[in-house]
């Protein structure tokens, strides 16, 4: 009898561990066409946000190699020249004018709904513990639903649910909780950008759209655009060359 439970409790134990291993590569899988874990990729990204009846607009390009990116601000003229640059979970500021880049934290709003780590390359995988929830249609297709905890206090979200297809493995929705299991705002992917990587075109993210769980006329969305493969050095992502 004793024997018979042991058994049953590795079965379970190992059921659990190849849950969470299963979790972690789809997760994985699905980073690539947000930017994470790629070899060098850079992006525009158009930035429109609605908030409390007031419009904003800006424009950045994005570099990324790896689980480092480099954002630049274009437009508008106020704040164009500033950069973002992270490098795994630690994130500085710079403008012209100053001599020093500043630490900043992912989480700090950038524009309305979008936080400085929304706008980078997403490396879901490194920066969270994921574990399958269920699985559930989404739309006309099937999803996996993950739940992500942070990995640590660097990251940008305490806790998200991710929809990811099991089809297309692209992430198609998330919810953003606050470490109290609040929801406190929610998103939508689309992919139709497309890239080279290995020889094979995939998908890449081309649409963003963040909205205020408690407001839901504060809606930020993130158009991107110019995708392309990119031979980036690394000096670009070397904080003490940020204000040059």
């Amino acid at each position: 009898m004793k024997a018979t439970l042991l058994f049953g409790l590795l079965t379970c134990l190992s059921a659990s561990a190849m849950s969470a291993a299963d979790a972690q590569a789809i997760l994985k899988s699905s980073d690539v066409a947000r930017g994470g874990g790629l070899p060098g990729i850079s992006w525009k990204i158009s930035v429109s946000t609605m908030q409390d009846g007031k419009q904003q607009d800006n424009d950045l390009t994005v570099k990324a190699v790896s689980q480092s990116s480099l954002v630049e601000f274009l437009a508008p003229a106020r704040v164009r020249g500033q950069k973002l640059l992270m490098t795994g979970n630690t994130m500085w500021f710079s403008q012209p004018g100053v001599q020093r880049p500043v630490p900043i934290s992912a989480r700090q709003k950038l524009s309305g709904q979008a936080a400085n780590g929304d706008i980078a390359a997403t490396n879901y995988a490194a920066d969270y513990s994921a574990t399958i929830e269920r699985e559930e249609a989404c739309g006309a297709e099937q999803c996996a639903v993950l739940r992500l905890k942070a990995a640590n206090k660097g990251v940008t979200y305490d806790q998200i649910l991710y929809w990811i297809s099991l089809k297309r493995n692209l992430g198609v929705k998330a919810e953003f909780y606050s470490v109290s299991g609040k929801l406190f705002k929610s998103a939508t992917f689309v992919y139709q950008n497309h890239i080279s990587y290995k020889g094979a075109q995939i998908p890449f993210i081309s649409r963003m759209v963040i909205s205020d769980a408690l407001n839901a006329g504060n809606v930020t969305t993130l158009e991107y655009s110019d995708v392309r493969a990119a031979n980036i050095p690394p000096s670009e992502f070397n904080v003490d060359l940020l204000v040059r």
